[in-house]
């Protein structure tokens, strides 16, 4: 391979090592292998036409012309989107950092503390700033996060309300318009009704059982809501609020106040705007709410020791394992935006956020006495960082905005001609005079320039915050820059990410994400612009974003793609519902029946669900493929209200089924569409592609094939494309034009997360067609290089027609329960002694281990993978033989702690040396496990899902 090429840096394999890895498969070639494992009929017949792959140096020239394209001025838009300060001690050591944006999400807890107690972090300030009992680890958007707290209201209704029927939810049309919109496409298909009024003209009747408001709200006024809580519960209503967060320093919590559920967006901490996300959304409720909470909890337990450790608690690990019976879809979080947000808070404290807080409200209501003396009329008579102007006669909306735009600043611009204007953190003096001329000029008037900076306006009293909040040590401990550090490392060094090595989790694809593709992250040109700018200020992003649309259809072979999906989840449900209403169109509005194989992702079903659908199972063949007989005779069976049917290609299984040309034929044959969920893309890209199996639809995870980093468990990306007869539906967006007019929104933002877009970008444009062909054939190697090199002992429980994976495979791990005691679990735990993360856990098969190795590892890692897993396998043995103890051996006991290697009470059948330097390599690079193993059953009894003090543990745990 050429080294100025860069799918030389991406590829693991040199050219010397493929030919070993070929012969130890047992072909000549790739292109024998390729005829093995991938059928001829759905091969493509040519390359993919994209431009040849751009050198690292030459991409990095393009980029920053497109970023340069993009013009960043101070905007006070507001409308859930602020700028903000990241504190570069975060930007560098967190949001640039390998360590915390290739982590995986924290399935694994013993590999996972850092991350984990990260996270506990964000809960337990989102819990302090909201006045609330639990929160959890973050959501996808603001907007996607009321609609899963409408769902959550729902399905606390009553059996009294269920069997009535009530299906009534009050909006406040004093909240986010894309909020309103995202509200609309989630109720539509579970039937529930939505009603968006003035909160004055609420009519608690018995048909509802929820209601939404914003605090403050869009116009920007603080408005008390405590008697329409007591009113709604006392006809048993919930009441969810969407709440600025940063308000809440100095605003009075909606706890304290009644709210059942309080959501929103945590972006003003920290996360920069990047022209609409990824932004974490924060969500808590009341104690008594906790099992029906969506999306995933961290929680405190113990290890094997007894030690202090963090997991995921409850049903989020996860909730979409109900699969059609899932009340959400939740699988993507925002985990790495979360975690720069609690860092954040613990950077600042309590007292930071209150002074940050204040400091936005002086300024705020500094401009709205200094503007009314230019005739203007400030409308908001309690706000926090909004003031609503009402211009007089003479000034012209048009003059606003023309002065505006020439001193490059952006304001918000109400329908019946109002200017808002959004107070953020970055706002300092000089920009006050800047905002105040504007006016100014517009009146015709003259203003002089104010010598001290605007300070000692205070909320109403009314309003004010009295409680303490935040009063954890994190959050009172690291102000230096020095000690944030520290903590931040040490925080990092409890975890396994792709720094440390290959994490090979089977449908999950965590491959380089390079360094050169995640560069423009930390630009101002891409992060520090809103998305409800004029789009003549972001025309290097929709540059890219045509371009990258372009070359997505032309990857899966579709006519178009929307970028608005913020998770593979949210893709799944956007497909749907373009389906459904493809359906609608031609008037077949029965068609609500979807088949989904019995090996499908688990979000399958819980999509299907959430889209108003109802799910039937197909049944799976022995060898691991759809039963076409089933399939077949269900299509038929459901012909008059088939909607679709949802398939994985290659399957979950690992194989490119023969039969998938034939499936979708059946599927069109009796009135359905073919939604493929894209997850495991990684295999098709440049061999085939959705359109030529017969997809209508598929969905992307940018976040896998596209080389945007897991990040802990987000962002994720999950776009979709369509065939031609689809475009029409394709979401649309209320506030921007997004080049679409179908659906209602599906997330907050326009283009859903669009500063990590340049990630996916870059990966395509430096691999070019040949490169991005070159990485799925050896992807599909190094998946059949494991397989081989692992057959033998484990056995592999799926493989195509010639005995070939695709690019993961399943290992079989039931023998070893039988012949030893031993399970996967017990594997999967004692792999992190060697150093490496466990693969995917009894999924989709249960008592099996499923590996993905990716295109991105070298032979030398693979081999240290095999080596590990083999040696295993002899421990294993020794069990079996009954050379080790059945209960007291070095699988049992995994992982072993440098605390338990080390203490004088080593009392173990084996030897410290067995159980800390399995293999000789270890030595070189040993990571050692913080806690020992997780006990995930104490944790679920015993839910603590906040940080407290060392004491408050130390007497829980002694109950």
């Amino acid at each position: 391979m050429s080294q100025d090429r860069f799918v030389s840096r991406h590829i693991g394999p040199r050219s010397s090592e493929i030919a070993e890895m070929l012969e130890s498969v047992g072909v000549a070639s790739m292109d024998e292998l390729l005829e093995q494992t991938v059928p001829s009929n759905i091969r493509l017949k040519q390359p993919l036409k994209l431009n040849e792959g751009l050198s690292e140096r030459k991409y990095f020239r393009r980029i920053l012309d497109l970023a340069s394209k993009n013009k960043v001025f101070n905007t006070y838009i507001g409308m859930g989107y602020y700028d903000t300060i990241t504190p570069a001690v975060i930007l560098r050591n967190v949001l640039e950092n390998p360590v915390w944006y290739t982590s995986y999400t924290p399935y694994q807890a013993e590999i996972s503390q850092g991350r984990l107690e990260a996270l506990l972090n964000f809960q337990t300030m989102v819990c302090g700033l909201t006045g609330m009992d639990i929160a959890n680890a973050s959501l996808l958007d603001e907007a996607t996060a009321a609609a899963e707290a409408m769902v959550m209201m729902a399905n606390l209704r009553s059996r009294k309300m269920v069997k009535a029927g009530v299906n009534t939810v009050l909006v406040d049309d004093k909240m986010w318009p894309q909020t309103h919109d995202v509200l609309k496409t989630r109720a539509l298909p579970l039937g529930f009704e939505l009603k968006i009024l003035p909160k004055d003209e609420f009519v608690f009747d018995d048909n509802v059982f929820g209601l939404l408001v914003q605090y403050p709200n869009s116009d920007g006024e603080v408005v008390d809501y405590a008697a329409l809580v007591e009113q709604a519960h006392e006809k048993d209503i919930k009441v969810a609020v969407a709440a600025d967060l940063l308000s809440l320093a100095i605003l009075t919590p909606p706890g304290e106040w009644g709210a059942d559920i309080v959501f929103g967006s945590s972006q003003r901490f920290g996360v920069p705007m990047g022209y609409g996300g990824p932004h974490a959304a924060f969500f808590t409720a009341k104690e008594a709410y906790k099992r029906n909470m969506p999306g995933r909890i961290i929680g405190i337990t113990k290890d094997l020791h007894g030690n202090r450790a963090l997991r995921m608690a409850l049903q989020t690990r996860e909730q979409h394992i109900k699969r059609e019976k899932a009340t959400s879809n939740i699988c993507t979080a925002q985990a790495l935006l979360a975690i720069m947000a609690g860092f954040f808070g613990v950077y600042h404290g309590p007292e930071g956020l209150v002074a940050i807080a204040e400091r936005i409200h002086n300024i705020a209501a500094f401009l709205a006495i200094e503007i009314e003396k230019l005739g203007y009329t400030q409308i908001n008579k309690n706000y926090f960082d909004t003031i609503r102007l009402a211009l007089p006669k003479h000034v012209m909306r048009e003059d606003i905005e023309w002065l505006s735009h020439e001193l490059e600043m952006n304001f918000r611009y109400f329908e019946n001609g109002d200017v808002g204007i959004s107070i953020d953190e970055t706002t300092n003096p000089q920009d006050i005079g800047w905002i105040i001329e504007v006016f100014a000029k517009a009146a015709n008037k003259k203003w002089q320039v104010a010598e001290e900076y605007p300070e000692g306006f205070s909320v109403n009293p009314e309003f004010k915050r009295t409680s303490e909040f935040m009063t954890e040590e994190v959050f009172n401990k690291y102000r230096s820059e020095t000690e944030m550090l520290r903590y931040i490392k040490r925080l990092a060094k409890k975890d396994i990410s792709l720094t440390q090595s290959m994490i090979s989790l089977g449908s999950c694809t965590m491959k380089l994400n390079a360094a050169t593709e995640m560069l423009p992250m930390s630009w101002i040109e891409f992060n520090g612009l809103h998305p409800f700018i004029p789009k003549n200020q972001a025309r290097g992003y929709h540059e890219m974003m045509e371009e990258l649309r372009r070359d997505l259809s032309e990857i899966t072979g579709m006519e178009d793609v929307s970028l608005q999906p913020n998770s593979g989840a949210a893709g799944e449900y956007a497909g749907l519902m373009v389906i459904q209403e493809f359906h609608k169109s031609r008037g077949d509005d029965q068609r609500n029946v979807v088949l989904i194989p019995a090996s499908a992702h688990g979000t399958n079903p819980a999509s299907a669900v959430m889209a108003g659908m109802q799910v039937v199972v197909v049944k799976c063949d022995d060898k691991g493929n759809v039963d076409m007989e089933d399939l077949r005779a269900k299509a038929v069976e459901h012909k008059e209200n088939l909607s679709s049917f949802m398939v994985t290609y290659p399957s979950t299984h690992g194989v490119f089924e023969a039969s998938i040309i034939e499936m979708c034929e059946v599927i069109h044959e009796n009135g359905g569409q073919v939604y493929m969920d894209g997850a495991n893309m990684n295999a098709q890209v440049g061999l085939t592609n959705p359109r030529m199996i017969g997809a209508d639809v598929c969905h992307l995870n940018l976040h896998k094939t596209f080389a945007i980093p897991h990040g802990g468990g987000g962002p994720g990306v999950g776009p979709i494309g369509v065939a031609s007869h689809l475009v029409e539906f394709l979401p649309s967006h209320p506030i921007m034009n997004n080049g679409h007019v179908g659906i209602t929104a599906v997330s907050a933002a326009p283009w859903g997360s669009a500063s990590v877009l340049p990630i996916t970008y870059g990966y395509i444009k430096m691999m070019g067609a040949e490169g991005l062909t070159d990485a799925t054939k050896i992807a599909i190697l190094n998946a059949n290089y494991i397989a081989t090199a692992l057959k033998e002992n484990y056995g592999i429980l799926y493989t195509g027609e010639n005995d070939r994976v695709a690019h993961e495979l399943i290992l079989e791990c039931r023998h070893l329960k039988a012949s030893a005691g031993i399970t996967e679990e017990d594997i999967a735990k004692r792999l992190m002694d060697y150093g490496f993360h466990a693969p995917t856990l009894s999924f989709p098969v249960h008592g099996t281990l499923m590996i993905e190795p990716t295109e991105s590892e070298s032979k030398d890692e693979l081999d240290r993978f095999i080596s590990a897993l083999n040696s295993i396998f002899d421990e294993v043995k020794e069990v079996e033989s009954g050379e080790a103890d059945q209960l007291d051996n070095v699988l049992k006991n995994a992982p072993h702690t440098a605390e338990s290697v080390c203490s004088d009470d080593w009392n173990h059948a084996y030897g410290r040396e067995k159980a800390a330097y399995p293999l000789s390599w270890v030595r070189e690079n040993k990571y050692w496990v913080p806690v020992g193993r997780v006990d995930n059953a104490w944790g679920d009894r015993n839910l603590i899902c906040t940080c407290g003090s060392p004491e408050e543990y130390e007497a829980f745990t002694e109950k």
